[in-house]
């Protein structure tokens, strides 16, 4: 359940800048995501950074690379740590960032938590949104997904678990390419990008073994970016990639797209039979704040467990040039917060939703009831 929205004595930014952003790496079994770890914690640009593993034999951590180590942290000479889970996620998120307030260990500034492949990510999601005690300390940055090059497109249509995987991933990582002959024009891969563009068109697709490869790109989803201290809500949105096909209502209020690919069906948008889709609801008007948290009430009341993810920034009636930022996974919201300004000239609400087994136009009879049809469309 989102709150109403509060007003914040500090900047944003001051805010923002008091929580660890949270990366989940999540991938099916196999998918080489503990690769990707033990690449993470060797590399000295993750120097600030903390990884949660389920376990450490699963990374394979070399002695030589180890400075320090006890029985539940390791500290990398890379500078990065490296946590297990003892007890459950939210015991250990609270001991690591206790031991990092007494100065124990170094003082990182993000967040990787791995999840286990055969996991749904939203529960790991769930706790850090809905505990006090974590959302005072930790913000959900954003979710990766490693997707194995040779068994990806049948692990999708035979395992709900992956599809959420990569229906509310920013950011997917096809791994395992450097095995795949002629990786480019490989008939299986461009059957497997096809599947993951019709699941979740606004993520960025990486090639693991890419000559471009950057790991740096798998953790630059959060709202704030540390680098440049600033809110960048363009690129934590990507609106723009599920709107490259604009489809026009009676008054042109809302736009509604996905991208297609050689032998996809464009108006079979649930091939595997997930029922998952993703869009997006723009509105030109200011909406009500108070109106808008109730449709979102309901909304969640009533199809929670089916809203996999929602992202977006409203225009209110009640704080013009200060778009209000929400981010939910089901049933749990993040609080919702004011930004200072527009970041751009684009100043129309804007709402991205992965969903399972909610039309377009259920979404839209919500907000119609609450806000009214004339005002919301």
């Amino acid at each position: 359940m989102m709150e109403s929205p509060r007003e914040i004595g500090l900047t944003v930014v001051e805010l923002i800048m008091d929580y660890i952003p949270v990366t989940l790496l999540t991938g099916f079994l196999g998918s080489g995501t503990s690769t990707l770890l033990t690449q993470i914690l060797t590399e000295p640009e993750f120097e600030d950074t903390a990884v949660v593993v389920n376990e450490f034999g699963e990374v394979g951590l070399d002695g030589f690379l180890v400075e320090h180590a006890d029985d539940q942290i390791v500290e990398m000479t890379s500078g990065c740590l490296c946590c297990t889970i003892r007890g459950d996620i939210r015991e250990t998120l609270l001991a690591l960032y206790g031991r990092r307030d007494k100065g124990e260990i170094r003082a990182f500034r993000r967040l990787i938590v791995e999840s286990t492949g055969l996991a749904d990510p939203a529960p790991v999601i769930h706790t850090l949104m809905s505990d006090p005690s974590l959302e005072r300390r930790y913000m959900l940055g954003g979710i990766v997904a490693t997707i194995d090059a040779i068994t990806g497109a049948d692990t999708l249509d035979a395992h709900v678990e992956c599809v959420k995987q990569v229906a509310v991933a920013d950011r997917l990582v096809i791994t395992k390419t450097d095995l795949v002959e002629e990786f480019a024009v490989c008939r299986g891969v461009t059957q497997l990008i096809a599947k993951l563009r019709t699941l979740n068109p606004s993520a960025p697709i990486l090639e693991r073994h890419g000559l471009e490869f950057d790991l740096g790109r798998l953790f630059d989803t959060s709202l704030y970016d540390p680098e440049t201290k600033t809110i960048d809500v363009r690129k934590w949105l990507n609106a723009e990639a599920e709107q490259d096909v604009t489809d026009h209502h009676d008054h042109a209020h809302h736009h509604h797209d996905h991208s297609h690919y050689p032998g996809q069906d464009p108006h079979d948008v649930t091939r595997h039979g997930t029922d998952i889709r993703s869009f997006v609801l723009t509105f030109d008007k200011p909406l009500p704040a108070e109106a808008f948290c109730s449709a979102l009430e309901a909304l969640t009341r009533t199809q929670g467990a089916n809203l996999l993810r929602l992202k977006g920034v409203v225009d209110t009636v009640e704080r013009p040039g200060h778009p209000l930022v929400i981010h939910g996974v089901q049933h749990v919201f993040h609080d919702p917060i004011y930004l200072e300004a527009w970041p751009d000239a684009d100043e129309r609400t804007r709402l991205v939703f992965v969903t399972r087994h909610i039309e377009r136009d259920t979404l839209e009879r919500y907000f119609e009831t609450w806000i009214g049809a004339e005002q919301a469309f």
